[in-house]
């Protein structure tokens, strides 16, 4: 799992633009070195999650997701490993990995997922925890 905040990033001139006089600044959240995946965008869902609600415990044989925390608070599990997600937070979540999350704020939880698929015909499977 790589989970980040975006708030701890630097903005750096877009590539496309003059250096001395940016039009656009960015802050690069993910790179190939970070998501070294080849694929096809399945989807880009702007997510809601209401207070106190969680998404069953699951993985996609072929997707990868990226999820990019817009406001709320979420704790999410990823594998054996936990985190609190907060605005501005993003985390990479790869295929085959069990993961769920849960809104655990005062407030709703909203965010954006992106899934990126790596081969056809692949399936969500949601798991019982252990």
């Amino acid at each position: 799992m790589k989970k980040f905040s975006v708030k701890d990033l630097e903005y750096i001139p877009a590539g496309h633009e003059d250096v001395n006089n940016p039009g656009v600044l960015k802050k690069v959240m993910f790179t190939v070195n970070d998501v070294k995946i080849e694929g096809t965008i399945q989807m880009v869902n702007w997510s809601k999650m209401a207070i106190g609600n969680k998404f069953s415990r699951h993985y996609h044989e072929y997707m990868d997701e990226v999820f990019i925390i817009i406001s709320g608070k979420a704790e999410i599990e990823v594998g054996e490993e936990k985190a609190i997600l907060e605005a501005t937070d993003a985390i990479y979540l790869p295929q085959r990995v069990e993961h769920e999350m849960e809104n655990v704020g005062t407030e709703d939880l909203y965010y954006i997922a992106m899934g990126i698929v790596t081969a056809p015909g692949g399936k969500t499977v949601v798991v019982d925890k252990k």
